[in-house]
């Protein structure tokens, strides 16, 4: 009984121990307190909220508990309770590859033409058979299609020309409109000393173009100017002497017969077309289609300046030369560099054309302008698209070097010389 007695007294009194007091904190050393450590914790401007609080970083020793449901289970993952602040972008099915690719890189778009030596248009091949180098490196081509695609046609008239072309000219305006199809848009721009636009793009097929061609006739130039020299150049005179005093070049009169200074911007008409067309949307083929002799002269523009932004923009060069210009051979020659006549010299648009993979006919061919634009028609509609990525930076002002071969004999391959990046190339 007094065991007993004596447990109980004992376990009572073990009741009443007051709870333990923790030990003061340890000093800490020098630094860790202060506004050093304020540096991680908030940010200047800004309130000490969730987003400012640093996450404590796990215990280097885990207490047993942890220790022991860690053990436990080695091969479970780890739950993670932070949520994702912002969705991915996720692509649809199959896409996944080209969206990886399109965010850090530049869709290059090459339209090729294949003839065979009797220039007749080769079908048929397939991506394999291609091989194509940029600044001498081969490209993975990543796009590929044989699929016509709807044309957006910038015609550009030189109504400079002496006044018996300008009439052909004029009778073939009205025909050409046959070779497009509804899905096709149009825009017409005609230059003599400066450049018009006739009209912006239109529908091939609707009633609006067949009246911009109307408008677009013009008489030409009348070309029945007398050339300078000869005895009465300076006027009519007595021991040399001018019968009317009149006519003396003090008094600002240089002769009977002055002849202007011809104009031919060229230059200037095909870069104000070509601002046009590249407004037009992507998924059509640009062409610039030009009615001319190719003689250029008081442009403001440059050559140089007008085919960096035909490359930069993917717009094609194809035309119908007429009057002197007009000639067998004529842009097929100069791409073999052949010399051509000195007629020939001042024209620019074999310049044009094998610079951004087009191609000129002659008035003189078979049934005339009409019959060239429909064989011009047919050559872009029948052109292979290819595609592919290049790590070039679009801001870079540097030319790039592009070339197009294909595996099979005795072909002849027509393709744009190369690209000046734009941001308008970003995918």
């Amino acid at each position: 009984m007094a065991v007993a007695l004596a447990f109980l007294m004992l376990g009572g009194f073990q009741q009443q121990q007051p709870q333990s007091i923790p030990d003061a904190p340890a000093p800490q050393p020098a630094g860790s307190t202060g506004l050093s450590n304020l540096k991680n914790e908030v940010t200047p401007g800004k309130s000490a909220g969730p987003e400012a609080v640093q996450t404590a970083p796990p215990p280097a020793n885990p207490s047993p508990s942890q220790s022991s449901s860690s053990s436990s289970d080695q091969s479970a993952p780890q739950q993670d309770n932070t949520q994702q602040q912002e969705a991915p972008v996720i692509p649809k099915p199959g896409e996944t590859g080209a969206f990886l690719i399109r965010q850090t890189i530049t869709y290059v778009d090459v339209p090729v033409t294949v003839r065979d030596k009797k220039h007749q248009l080769v079908s048929g091949l397939t991506w394999r058979q291609f091989k194509v180098y940029e600044d001498g490196a081969r490209q993975r081509i990543a796009f590929f299609s044989v699929d016509p695609l709807p044309l957006s046609v910038a015609f550009v008239i030189d109504q400079s020309v002496p006044s018996d072309v300008m009439a052909k000219v004029n009778e073939s305006l009205s025909a050409v409109t046959g070779a497009f199809t509804p899905s096709d848009t149009v825009a017409i721009f005609a230059y003599n000393s400066s450049t018009r636009m006739v009209t912006d793009f239109t529908g091939a097929q609707g009633a609006r173009l067949p009246a911009a061609f109307q408008s677009a006739k013009a008489p030409g130039r009348d070309m029945g100017v007398v050339s300078p020299g000869g005895p009465l150049d300076d006027g009519m005179t007595i021991n040399n002497k001018p019968v009317d005093p009149n006519l003396t070049p003090q008094r600002g009169n240089t002769g009977f017969i002055v002849i202007p200074k011809e104009v031919h911007p060229l230059n200037d008409a095909i870069l104000e077309a070509a601002k046009s067309l590249a407004q037009q949307p992507k998924g059509r083929r640009r062409v610039l289609y030009i009615i001319s002799d190719g003689k250029e002269a008081g442009s403001k523009a440059s050559y140089k300046e007008v085919v960096r932004y035909l490359l930069a923009n993917n717009i094609s060069v194809y035309g119908t030369l007429v009057g002197d210009s007009a000639m067998w051979g004529v842009g097929y020659l100069d791409k073999w560099h052949i010399p051509l006549l000195p007629t020939m010299r001042d024209n620019i648009l074999p310049k044009y054309a094998l610079a951004t993979g087009g191609a000129l006919q002659s008035q003189f061919s078979e049934n005339g302008i009409q019959n060239s634009f429909a064989k011009i028609t047919e050559s872009v509609r029948a052109a292979y698209t290819l595609g592919y990525y290049t790590h070039a930076g679009v801001m870079s002002d540097r030319f790039h070097k592009i070339t197009v071969n294909v595996e099979v004999p005795n072909l002849d391959v027509t393709a744009k010389d190369g690209y000046y990046p734009s941001p308008s190339m970003r995918q």
